[in-house]
């Protein structure tokens, strides 16, 4: 598996530890406690879910949360449940990751050139985390941003990982251009600071309700990572 290595071993630590949301942490434990009957006999991770990748990637992906039976059973970014099952192939056939399949932390799946995180680094009820717990995991991503010094494309996946995006560009005190950037599949704007200038991109989420629906397709989730392969020069 792909580790994220110092200086983000440091921020690895700080995000497993982490105590801010007493709510988040009690609700993430208790489902580790009782198991979905398919994965009765497999330890749950239970605690907040730091990100995955090269410590040298260009590409940074933000989703929206650990899913309660994956990411949260895991303990790795969209591992485990319907959405990584739709991202990790995405990413096979750009180039970005080393298999198609990912099942848990130990599988051998490596990124190249890209790394995965959230929005918010525990699973909220309902899959619906609310603006504070929002703002108190921003630090987390801020940090994840800070040691990610090689990166100049990101990716949100859904309208909240596309809002975190801008929040953590704005809190580093990026230039959004469109001022706001607005959130549609595809849509491409661009944050620059000093010398350095970072791509944004914004995509559907790939959950099951996305791409059960045609909502999301292979197509134009692969689109999504051929234009980060231009914007990379890959």
């Amino acid at each position: 598996m792909a580790r994220l290595r110092d200086p983000l071993h440091a921020v690895e630590q700080r995000v497993v530890a982490c105590e801010r949301c007493p709510e988040l942490r009690a609700y993430c434990a208790a489902i580790a406690r009782a198991p979905k009957a398919a994965y009765h006999d497999r330890p749950y991770w239970g605690k907040p879910v730091p990100a995955f990748g090269d410590p040298r990637a260009r590409l940074l992906l933000v989703g929206l949360a650990p899913g309660a039976h994956g990411s949260n059973r895991t303990g790795r970014p969209f591992t485990g449940d319907a959405s990584g099952d739709f991202l990790y192939p995405a990413l096979h056939r750009a180039g970005f990751a080393s298999q198609a399949q990912a099942s848990r932390r130990d599988d051998g799946l490596q990124l190249h050139d890209c790394a995965i995180t959230a929005a918010l680094h525990c699973a909220p009820p309902k899959n619906k985390p609310t603006p504070q717990q929002l703002r108190r995991c921003l630090p987390h991503l801020l940090d994840e941003f800070d040691a990610l010094t090689h990166v100049t494309v990101v990716v949100g996946l859904g309208r909240i990982g596309h809002e975190a995006i801008l929040r953590m560009l704005r809190e580093r005190d990026f230039l959004l251009t469109p001022a706001r950037p607005p959130f549609a599949h595809g849509a491409q704007s661009v944050a620059t600071r000093a010398e350095r200038r970072i791509a944004i991109l914004a995509s559907y989420h790939p959950s099951r309700q996305n791409t059960n629906t045609g909502t999301l397709t292979m197509p134009m989730f692969d689109a999504i990572f051929r234009r980060a392969r231009e914007l990379l020069g890959r």
